[in-house]
């Protein structure tokens, strides 16, 4: 992972480090725990990346001595502690803190998948779609214009040339009609827009492609695959209602990265006619 990683990525790769070095260590963690003079408790903590308590330099610097770090790998645990209240999402009131870990990690993945049934990725939206969908779960027209000014924002990670970003859209996302036909027809028209872009796949899954669409809501993988380990990662968010579920761990992530390559294999024909076709049922 990136010496720029920082919030929520920042302790993924703090916990990753640290289950590494008690791994390579051959050590249970109340061994771990023993060895740094603190709790079992304590030691789960740092190696969860998802618990909100705030990390120390000094434990980090214990439980990894612990496990017999270097002080090489030591000083750079200590760097990302530093940093792991660091990310601008992390005071922006646009995004809500359930979402924290998902901004940190698209600034860091090398490769994002996204599976949407309902409505367009918030990566692929425009302001006015955006707008139209904080409106439509009740919030007030100040509020949706905050919340979609985030959600724009998460779109400058889309400038990295180390991103790709693969979606896999349902046709139904294309005929509900958010924000009216004028919105749907400049997202429509965003959307053809963003296939054109180098490190940007869209296939839309047209109806009755199959039973894989149907297994499932909405999901994204991201990935980063570092030359040195243990900085790489598959993270899987799930988007609920009012909140984020995050899975790092076999068997998910893997069923989540199959189910991805399944729905993009089923959207393989040609996108930009569905494209066209929904656009026309917008006048």
């Amino acid at each position: 992972m990136a010496a720029t990683a920082a919030g929520p990525a920042a302790r993924l790769q703090i916990a990753q480090y640290l289950r590494a070095l008690q791994q390579r260590a051959g050590l249970r963690q109340t061994e771990v725990a023993r060895r740094a003079g603190c709790g079992t408790t304590t030691v789960a903590r740092y190696m969860d990346w998802q618990n909100a308590a705030r990390l120390s330099v000094p434990m980090v610097r214990s439980i990894a001595d612990a496990c017999g770090a270097t002080a090489a790998e030591r000083d750079r645990l200590a760097e990302l502690v530093m940093v792991q209240s660091v990310g601008w999402q992390l005071d922006d009131p646009g995004v809500p803190e359930w979402m924290d870990p998902l901004v940190s990690l698209e600034g860091v993945a090398q490769n994002v998948d996204a599976y949407a049934c309902g409505l367009v990725p918030g990566l692929l939206q425009t302001p006015q779609y955006a707008i139209a969908t904080h409106r439509a779960a009740g919030a007030d027209d100040e509020e949706s214009e905050r919340r979609a000014a985030a959600r724009i924002r998460r779109q400058d990670i889309l400038s990295r040339d180390d991103l790709q970003l693969r979606v896999v859209l349902a046709e139904s996302a294309l005929r509900w009609c958010v924000g009216g036909p004028e919105v749907m027809r400049a997202q429509i028209d965003h959307l053809r827009e963003m296939m054109d872009r180098p490190n940007v796949c869209l296939r839309v899954l047209p109806y009755g492609a199959g039973g894989v669409a149907g297994s499932g809501g909405n999901f994204v993988v991201l990935r980063r695959d570092d030359e040195t380990e243990p900085f790489s990662m598959t993270v899987v968010y799930l988007e609920l209602h009012a909140r984020g579920l995050y899975l790092d761990t076999d068997p998910d992530t893997r069923t989540y990265t199959v189910l991805f390559t399944a729905l993009l294999d089923q959207a393989a024909g040609d996108s930009a006619a569905l494209l066209a076709a929904a656009r026309k049922e917008f006048k």
